[in-house]
């Protein structure tokens, strides 16, 4: 399985993408590639996610695991990004600074798109987390339709220890998780969360001994369900956190329809 996104995107990035063929199905890796920076993020790399993102749009993934290289999910932001002379060749919080108010929430826009395909994409997307995952990490891992954490994971949202809110889509997986009182505590004092209490709160989906062993079997039951079913319970899913009672229900039958039109041959 292969997604094709230009290599000097991914390098730029530090972002790899890997086919894993041991798998059933058609499953990729995205892999956080910096881990002497505990892949901290920046500019760059969401522009390779955003690239991701599209290509997989019109690929026919079945499953795309995000995870980090060496002992991180990700430390969150490159702190470069808050030096004057910021990271060469990318856009610095001074130079976003001198922007007109529209110039700045485009230029956030631009750097969201990053952080919104994992629940659009027709692939189920799984953040495979170890270590650290830390701001812009947490919100990468909230990005996804599910969180597998080993015991060592650990997550925190800590822009505000940097005078910023989080803005890279966190904020809603994160209230409709864990509710909003609980979700003020989290952002608010950038406390560190362990794997196990993240599943306590409800953002984690399962805590595993063995993430790759875990992404094995979701692979395979996946690749074991009839074409078409996986893919379209997720945005049926998706619209029963907006939906009311009537309108879910309203989705459900227009799905099923489908579904029996896709497994009888109907027209």
């Amino acid at each position: 399985m292969t997604v094709t996104v230009p290599a000097e995107v991914l390098a730029r990035g530090s972002v790899r993408v890997d086919g894993m063929d041991h798998l059933p199905g058609r499953v990729i890796s995205v892999i956080l590639d910096r881990p002497e920076a505990r892949n901290a993020q920046t500019p760059a790399t969401w522009a390779a996610l955003d690239a991701i993102g599209g290509a997989l749009d019109t690929a026919d993934a079945t499953m795309a695991v995000i995870r980090g290289e060496g002992s991180a999910f990700s430390a969150g932001l490159d702190r470069r990004m808050f030096t004057p002379d910021g990271i060469p060749g990318e856009t610095s919080l001074a130079a976003m600074a001198t922007m007109s108010d529209e110039q700045m929430a485009a230029q956030i826009e631009e750097y969201q798109r990053a952080f919104t395909w994992q629940r659009r994409v027709p692939a189920l997307t799984v953040a495979a987390v170890h270590g650290p995952a830390i701001g812009a990490g947490f919100q990468l891992a909230l990005a996804c339709d599910v969180i597998l954490a080993s015991p060592s994971a650990s997550f925190a949202m800590r822009e505000t220890s940097w005078g910023l809110v989080p803005d890279l889509g966190g904020t809603g997986p994160l209230v409709r998780a864990v509710g909003y009182s609980r979700a003020v505590d989290i952002c608010a004092t950038g406390r560190m969360i362990s794997a196990e209490e993240g599943f306590a709160l409800g953002f984690v989906t399962r805590v595993v001994p063995d993430l790759d062993e875990c992404i094995a079997d979701m692979a395979m039951s996946i690749a074991s369900a009839p074409p078409g079913a996986v893919r379209d319970l997720m945005p049926l899913l998706a619209l029963g956190e907006i939906n009311d009672r009537q309108e879910q229900l309203s989705a459900e039958r227009r799905t099923q329809v489908a579904r029996l039109r896709d497994l009888l041959g109907g027209n």
